[in-house]
């Protein structure tokens, strides 16, 4: 995978728990913890008198053998210990390791290093894998098993040394935050092992993603996921339009340039309507329960007319964000009404210290018009005449007068007034503001609220130099009159083009797999994303120490607020965002009044609709 985008925000890879990462080499005046190491050097000695004591550290020493030993299957004289570590080692470093390179790694004699490796092997805690077609060449890797197991030994031994730390009075500096209690149905999930056979794709697997910090951690992981799959990786990525783009070019050529196409939710019912995908119901079958892993609307939105077309690999929830701080200081509450985010907005606005009431998206097109249907959502409504159902809309069974575009309706103009009605506490580029300026903003202290996408979280989630650092509040959208609580979702799921050369699909299907599973998942968020499609990856609590933002979410998909329907997978839906994002700047840029603006948005939505032929 090249790299070609790569947000600054993303830190060096970290794949798995701090301890599993470190190496001999580290200095021992580093301590573990789940944010990382810091240092401890300037504390005072005397603090430390309890690990100075003999007797002490040995009862610690001592616990830790004991876990290795229970955990590892480690024989007495734990002659395996090199031998797990070099392997674990390897693996997460994406170095590939032989029989000989094993035993020479393992400081035993080489005979004895054989006889532990083969034992190793039939104890299931090694897996062999051939590196040529004749097999006589093969590479040696930590199994699934042993993989869980090393990574609940690291967590086990980070939590006693951490407990040795705190219980000579040591404490982490006061802008540290404090760390998250694990919860009790939480799950750590180890890091995802080799496949037991190489994928065959002659040239390697060819992926087309998001340029975001998902696909940005995935490319950042390219040795590892080409150890995982036993294949080399290339890779492109592009922002959402031309994302968009190409795949339509290349669904229409012969023979597809991708394996693997990362598709927008939104964009599955275009897609699989013109035959553009290929359908994966004996993929899903396959997964079995491990369907049910992932939120339901992420599955929902991959669907067209009850046929699968792609697999999850991002859920990100539109929330309003807020400082904490500030409205504290202000008196203010959280926001629940569109009338609250609205005085906020206006008790917070001081353009004279260069901070803003909110921003959002006003960029002509895709930005503002993804605004318009969330919003427009908040005030009970989507886009389309869909169906009621208990909960919201029908967004997976739905035709004809279902399609028709709703701009003329009441919601629609108390969505507009209410955009009107924002912008004098916006940032005077608001007109050009898209996702990455609105989160940037914010991140930078310049706004005190912002409408934001989980999946740009990472920006002042993972950056203590910024002002809102451990100072966000997260809300389901603030509400209209007629409106209920919603998280307007959205994401990608990765899918295989429906003209992929026939001998290239079962091997892209294995890949599809691989690339979406629980394990890989929780590799994009601790190398750089926070936007889980997985219930197991949001509720690991490795991964929920990340930020709060993963809990809030989880918490919001559990009450049921976290919906699909705000942008339905209808043919036509990616139109009348671009129509509504044209129509409503006009509008916000005093070209059109309010009854033109969504007048003409809807004469043009429905000249759309019906050269689609939906109705």
């Amino acid at each position: 995978m090249n790299k070609q985008v790569r947000p600054a925000f993303l830190r060096k890879p970290h794949h798995v728990s701090t301890m599993s990462n470190r190496t001999a080499a580290e200095p021992s005046r580093r301590s573990i913890s789940p944010e990382g190491p810091y240092e401890t050097q300037d504390a005072n000695p005397a603090r430390f008198s309890a690990h100075r004591d003999a007797g002490d550290f040995l009862e610690l020493y001592e616990a830790l053998q004991r876990d290795a030993a229970q955990l590892l299957r480690l024989s007495p004289g734990q002659r395996e210990v090199r031998i797990i570590t070099h392997l674990v080692r390897s693996h997460l470093a994406g170095r590939l390791v032989t029989s000989s390179s094993l035993a020479a790694a393992s400081g035993l004699s080489y005979g004895t290093a054989i006889r532990t490796i083969a034992r190793m092997e039939g104890e299931g805690l090694i897996t062999r894998r051939a590196r040529t077609a004749s097999g006589k060449s093969a590479s040696l890797h930590p199994s699934a098993d042993l993989l869980t197991r090393w990574h609940e030994f690291a967590f086990r031994a980070s939590a006693r040394v951490r407990a040795a730390v705190e219980e000579t009075g040591f404490a982490p500096p006061p802008d540290r935050p404090p760390r998250a209690a694990r919860p009790p149905k939480g799950v750590i999930l180890p890091p995802p092992a080799v496949l037991t056979d190489r994928i065959d794709l002659p040239r390697g697997l060819r992926v087309l993603v998001h340029a975001d910090p998902t696909f940005t951690a995935m490319r950042t992981l390219k040795r590892q996921f080409e150890m995982i799959l036993g294949a080399p990786i290339r890779s492109r990525a592009f922002a959402i339009d031309r994302l968009h783009a190409e795949v339509i070019e290349n669904a229409k050529l012969p023979r597809s340039k991708y394996d693997i196409v990362a598709v927008d939710y939104p964009w599955f019912g275009e897609l699989a309507c013109r035959g553009y995908l290929e359908p994966l119901d004996d993929t899903m079958a396959q997964l079995g329960p491990d369907v049910d892993d992932f939120y339901p609307d992420t599955l929902a939105s991959s669907r067209w007319r009850g046929v699968t077309y792609g697999l999850p690999a991002v859920m990100t929830a539109e929330l309003l964000v807020y400082r904490t701080d500030l409205f504290a200081r202000s008196g203010l509450a959280a926001p629940r009404t569109t009338e609250e985010v609205l005085a906020a907005a206006k008790q917070l606005n001081d353009p004279r210290s260069g901070v803003y009431g909110i921003a959002w998206n006003g960029a002509r097109g895709t930005p503002l018009g993804h605004t318009v249907l969330m919003v427009m959502a908040a005030f009970g409504r989507p886009i389309l005449d869909l169906r009621r159902v208990p909960g919201g809309y029908d967004c997976e069974r739905f035709d004809g007068e279902q399609l028709r575009p709703a701009f003329l309706s009441l919601e629609a103009r108390q969505t507009v007034e209410y955009l009107l009605e924002l912008m004098p506490y916006s940032p005077p580029n608001l007109l050009g503001m898209a996702w990455w300026d609105r989160a940037t903003a914010y991140q930078r202290g310049k706004v005190a609220m912002a409408y934001s996408h989980t999946l740009l979280a990472p920006l002042y989630e993972t950056d203590p130099s910024s002002p809102a650092y451990r100072k966000t509040g997260y809300c389901p959208h603030p509400t209209g009159p007629r409106g209920a609580p919603i998280v307007p979702m959205g994401g990608y799921a990765l899918a295989i083009p429906a003209n992929l050369a026939p001998e290239r699909k079962k091997a892209a299907r294995i890949a599809l797999r691989s690339l979406t599973s629980a394990s890989a998942t929780k590799l994009y968020l601790i190398n750089g994303s926070l936007a889980s499609p997985r219930v197991s990856v949001s509720r690991d609590p490795e991964v929920q120490a990340l930020s709060p933002v993963i809990a809030a979410v989880d918490d919001m998909a559990g009450r049921g607020f976290v919906k699909v329907w705000p942008r339905p997978p209808a043919p036509i839906i990616s139109s009348i965002i671009g129509i509504a994002g044209n129509e409503i700047h006009d509008l916000l840029s005093g070209v059109k009044s309010i009854g033109a603006a969504l007048r003409d948005a809807q004469n043009r939505a429905d000249a759309a609709a019906r050269a689609c032929g939906v109705y």
